[in-house]
């Protein structure tokens, strides 16, 4: 058991929550701080994964982009919109998205205000999970750090891990460039290296699996909701 590593991890998650949300604060002025704790986890090589290439940006140019970006990209940040959307896979998926939560004390109406399929509330509930792990650690809790660790590897292979490689290529086909794609292609290398440290193998799929949604700016990431500052929110440094 791990306090420091599962620690570290739950700032990865937790930053990665936030920048992917309408910006109110320049993330892009964290990721030095973020590199310093890659740099820290490089130690397990599991969780390799290279440098991130982000230089700071100015808020206004930020805020520019998300709409630019999430506005082509339309629905796609969220996870029953990726693939073949089908109204009764979106209630079963919603449906087990919503009790992981419930089972972890978790509340989609916190920090971050979205539908629970949102790419920023799955990260985030890793976040969680990853606090949650640890705690169990650090007070040698070998039975909850197990349940713990247990959960990140079923929510990775049932849901997170199983569409942020797509939503990356969709990204990148759609917008081309820029510091969200960059973001997103980081997501994707992340979240990846964390599964093969957990023992987890995520199935990689093509481009052509991902179908079509009309830009919508209510339910497109145009709108999203912007994540509060709380007291409880873990800060980088």
């Amino acid at each position: 058991m791990n306090t420091h590593t599962a620690f570290r991890r739950a700032q990865v998650y937790n930053f990665l929550a936030h920048a992917f949300l309408y910006p109110q604060d320049n993330w892009t002025e964290d990721t030095p701080l973020v590199q310093h704790i890659l740099n820290e986890l490089e130690r397990d090589r599991r969780l390799e994964i290279g440098d991130l290439k982000f230089e700071v940006l100015d808020l206004e140019f930020l805020q520019s982009e998300h709409r630019r970006v999430f506005g082509l990209a339309g629905s796609q940040c969220y996870e029953t919109e990726i693939g073949s959307p089908h109204e009764y896979r979106q209630s079963q998926e919603m449906a087990d998205l919503a009790g992981f939560y419930r089972a972890f004390g978790f509340d989609v109406g916190g920090a971050v205000r979205e539908r629970h399929d949102h790419l920023a509330v799955e990260l985030e509930f890793m976040y969680v999970l990853a606090l949650k792990e640890s705690y169990a650690a650090s007070q040698s809790n070998s039975d909850y750090f197990e349940i713990s660790v247990d959960a990140q590897r079923k929510f990775l292979s049932d849901h997170l891990g199983k569409w942020t490689e797509l939503f990356a290529k969709s990204l990148a086909h759609f917008a081309e460039t820029g510091p969200y794609v960059a973001l997103a292609h980081f997501a994707d290398e992340w979240i990846k290296a964390d599964a093969r440290r957990l023992g987890i193998t995520l199935e990689s799929r093509p481009l052509d699996q991902i179908a079509l949604t009309p830009f919508d700016p209510v339910e497109s990431c145009a709108g999203c909701a912007s994540a509060d500052k709380s007291e409880s929110e873990i800060e980088l440094a």
